[in-house]
């Protein structure tokens, strides 16, 4: 534009200021003096392109205004987003300019200027990138002697398990006996101590008959959790099964307590790497050629025992299994009673009743039951403003909002029971399901 245009268009701007005379003025005016090309700026308010921003906001940088050139400037733009870094930077704040920039050249490469780099002390992308993805990570320190009274629970007795009386007279003949009168067992060569493996559906009690067990023998109880053996590094869920096994055997008579064995016990041809190593060391460990296990029994507990190694079922090592079902019809009437002692509740309650109406309800259904009905005596109090007991009718409507927990798995365990009962292992669950018709 020559000089007589642009002289008649700032006459015309004096005397009539507009935004398009504004535009046209600022895109011709660089060379002038940055005051009166502010003045024109406050005046602009149509859109500009993206280049002709760029433009603007560069110019006012390169003349010390970073805030208005802040005005024009849009983060939706790379490239008026690499101008807006030069205007944090150009007002000194350099967290702001970083994070803006790391973000950015992280989505657009190619914006990577190695002078903002030097201002805002930031890595390139190459020497970023020069580093492995993957190091090796020693690991120096030696594993900590395992403490086993962090994990020793307060033991119980068989007067705290309701029902199970057939299994608890199993295992006092053949598990608590020999801990009460070691001197008869030494005299036919038998060990204090092996393996125990309970199984059955979730819920049935096999958690509490374990530490009744360690009660009855009067026995340190200790519960061994999977994240006390599991560890990222490898070998060193091998060695803390192993230190926790020496433990034990320098604190005899004790019980460890594995819950959901399957976790450690797994089949061997379903399980690749260290899995596979942590099964070999717990074999080990049960029965190996150095180890005396005398004093120690191993109590465990499993829903899937299907999915055991069939090595640890083997006479010598978890030799004993007992089926835990669900309770009967006397040991439902049982769990009620205990579940209602402490609650308010009316005299007509017919525990015979509700027993009868939950078969194949484990403990635990049988204590959820009781906690939906405590929900629906609470719902009434709150609606009438009077203290409500609970009744036989909250129960009854309890019974229509709870089902038993225990069907799918036997259901699983019918069809291993049939065509995979090797040696007899699960009659008793064939019997319990012959008996129940499940």
């Amino acid at each position: 534009m020559d000089q007589n245009t642009l002289s008649s268009l700032k006459l015309a701007f004096t005397s009539a200021p507009s935004s398009e005379l504004a535009k046209i003025l600022i895109l011709n005016s660089f060379s002038e003096k940055i005051e009166l090309f502010l003045s024109y700026l406050t005046h602009l308010s149509l859109p500009l392109e993206d280049t002709e921003t760029c433009k603007i906001a560069e110019h006012l940088l390169k003349n010390q205004c970073p805030s208005q050139a802040l005005t024009l400037l849009n983060e939706k733009s790379p490239e008026q987003c690499l101008l807006i870094v030069k205007a944090f930077i150009a007002m000194q704040q350099n967290l702001q300019a970083l994070k803006l920039y790391s973000n950015l050249i992280q989505e657009f490469p190619k914006l990577e200027s190695s002078e903002l780099n030097t201002l805002l002390n930031h890595k390139s992308c190459d020497e970023q990138t020069s580093k492995p993805k993957l190091r090796i990570i020693e690991k120096n320190t030696v594993t900590p002697i395992f403490d086993l009274t962090a994990d020793q629970l307060t033991v119980t007795n068989f007067s705290d398990v309701v029902g199970l009386s057939a299994i608890k007279k199993q295992i006092h003949k053949k598990i608590i006996l020999p801990f009460q009168k070691p001197s008869l067992f030494q005299r036919f060569k038998k060990k204090v101590g092996g393996g125990v493996l309970l199984y059955g559906p979730p819920g049935c009690g096999k958690t509490l008959l374990a530490r009744a067990t360690a009660g009855e023998c009067n026995a340190n109880f200790y519960n061994i959790d999977i994240s006390d053996v599991l560890d990222m590094y490898i070998g060193e869920s091998e060695n803390k099964l192993h230190i926790i096994f020496e433990k034990a055997r320098n604190n005899t008579p004790c019980v460890l307590f594995f819950d959901e064995l399957e976790a450690l016990a797994g089949k061997r041809e379903y399980n690749k790497g260290n899995a596979s190593n942590i099964v070999s060391q717990f074999l080990t460990e049960l029965d190996g050629f150095s180890q005396n296990n005398e004093g120690v029994l191993i109590l465990a507990s499993t829903n899937v025992p299907w999915s055991i190694d069939s090595a640890f079922l083997r006479p010598g090592r978890f030799d004993r299994m007992f089926f835990i079902s669900p309770p009967d019809k006397i040991a439902r009437h049982s769990i009620l009673e205990h579940y209602l002692k402490d609650r308010p509740t009316d005299n007509n309650i017919d525990t015979q009743a509700i027993a009868k109406k939950t078969s194949g309800f484990s403990g635990a259904d049988i204590a959820n039951l009781i906690d939906v009905a405590s929900d629906e005596a609470i719902d009434e109090t709150i609606e009438t403003g009077l203290e409500v007991n609970i009744s036989y009718q909250h129960m009854k409507e309890a019974l229509k909002n709870t089902r038993s927990t225990t069907t799918e798995w036997l259901t699983t365990a019918r069809n291993y029971a049939r065509y995979a009962n090797d040696g007899g292992r699960y009659d008793d669950v064939l019997e319990f399901l012959k008996k129940h018709g499940k």
